[in-house]
């Protein structure tokens, strides 16, 4: 077993599904978090448990977590509907913490399998504009990770990785295609059906169908 490990949040989207792709071809060991945390498009973690098994991780977890209890976002109360047009400033598609809490999860799991490196699938280029996907955000989470663990106390720091943070929609594309991902079996529809179909409409959506569009690529995405 390669004893260099990496815990690579996975939501069943186009962007995590790359970042484990790429994290696989950097030579590590890939182990998997999705989150089953009350978003209405659930068939988000059917795609994910699939590009797990495609891309051979080690192990593929799932966390149940209730942050449809706060609510406070389209994507965790059935009360807001899901915008299918541009908005300005946040959109109410983001989720309050979420970034926050999946990174916190995946670090504990890190420390307990004795991993060093962490791998989120955030973007500052062709993204939502939330913020716990800026730069700041992952190098001060990556501050917290080595002050609140006893690895990181004990000098066994972590990292955490963005290696998609820069690219556009259609560079991620391109990579992973150059790297053998399937998009055709991720999810990445605010509002997906039960057989995963998309949308169409939605700010992910929009943004993913662009990027295929850009990359030259046909869209395997399959709309209801």
């Amino acid at each position: 077993m390669n004893d260099k490990k990496a815990v690579v949040l996975l939501s069943g989207g186009l962007d995590s599904a790359t970042v484990v792709a790429m994290a696989k071809a950097q030579g590590y060991s890939c182990y998997t978090m999705s989150f089953d945390y009350g978003q209405r498009h659930r068939a988000e973690l059917q795609a994910a448990e699939r590009v797990a098994s495609q891309l051979g991780v080690v192990e593929h977890k799932v966390i149940g977590l209730n942050l449809n209890g706060i609510g406070g976002s389209a994507l965790t109360d059935s009360t807001i509907d899901v915008p299918e047009t541009p908005e300005e400033g946040i959109p109410v598609t983001y989720v309050p913490a979420r970034n926050t809490v999946f990174l916190s999860l995946a670090l504990g799991w890190a420390e307990v399998i004795g991993a060093r490196d962490l791998f989120i699938g955030v973007n500052a280029v062709d993204y939502s504009g939330y913020p716990d996907c800026r730069p700041e955000f992952i190098e001060a989470f990556e501050r917290m990770a080595n002050l609140a663990t006893k690895a990181g106390v004990e000098g066994r720091g972590f990292s955490i990785q963005a290696p998609l943070q820069n690219l556009s929609k259609a560079q991620i594309i391109q990579e992973g295609i150059r790297l053998g991902v399937d998009y055709a079996i991720t999810v990445s529809c605010y509002q997906a059906d039960d057989e995963g179909r998309a949308c169409g409409k939605c700010d992910s959506c929009r943004l993913r169908k662009a990027g295929f569009q850009a990359a030259g690529v046909e869209d395997p995405t399959r709309y209801h």
